[in-house]
């Protein structure tokens, strides 16, 4: 799956999307991966294959 982000932020992009999750704490002790993870919010639209992908990960 190629979305143009690290995985890090796909995973905070997608909890993001769960309506279960009220707020998502991050820990860093870079500013780049603060950067990186600010950019979740940049990329919370997924496909259905995309949701499809990643429930299958979370089932295996």
């Amino acid at each position: 799956m190629n979305r143009g982000q690290s995985l890090a932020s796909m995973a905070l992009s997608w909890l993001l999307q769960q309506t279960e999750v009220t707020s998502v704490i991050i820990g860093v002790s870079k500013l780049s991966q603060l950067q990186d993870n600010l950019t979740a919010i940049e990329h919370l639209d997924f496909s259905d294959d995309e949701l499809r992908a990643i429930e299958a990960a979370r089932q295996a």
